[in-house]
């Protein structure tokens, strides 16, 4: 459930609307840490003595319409997902989203250099984020 809606979370804003096809493009990694390996604080967590529930999630995209609202949607989106699959009624302030947007011409998949305005056919963005989508890559 986690990876279905962590997924979500990005895809609604990127492509400007549910498209369970667009499903196959993204990925959610999941790396967990043993306490001794991880620190908050200036401690580890071993030695806090209590559970602490760090979380980070790396929100990882290709250069596109990211204005400072669609991020702020994404990083919203990516905490309430994650604090209902955790079942909690508020996320932790332990929990962080970090978003990365990787260059035009950065990005490589399929044995070569892919780029977002390659994809804006594939029939899974709306209209509208696709014209702001090539807006955003030519300014």
């Amino acid at each position: 459930m986690l990876a279905e809606t962590l997924t979500d979370a990005v895809l609604v804003p990127e492509v400007g609307q549910f498209a369970p096809a667009a499903r196959v493009g993204f990925q959610v990694h999941f790396a967990e840490r043993e306490p001794d390996m991880l620190a908050i604080g200036g401690r580890l967590l071993a030695d806090v003595g209590r559970e602490v529930d760090v979380i980070v999630i790396d929100v990882t995209v290709m250069d596109g319409d990211w204005r400072r609202e669609v991020r702020a949607e994404v990083v919203e989106r990516v905490l309430v997902a994650l604090t209902d699959a955790c079942g909690l009624p508020e996320p932790s302030p332990t929990w962080w989203v970090t978003f990365r947007v990787i260059d035009e011409g950065s990005w490589g998949s399929s044995g070569g250099v892919l780029s977002i305005l390659s994809l804006l056919d594939s029939g899974v963005f709306t209209d509208e984020k696709a014209a702001a989508i090539r807006a955003a890559i030519r300014a």
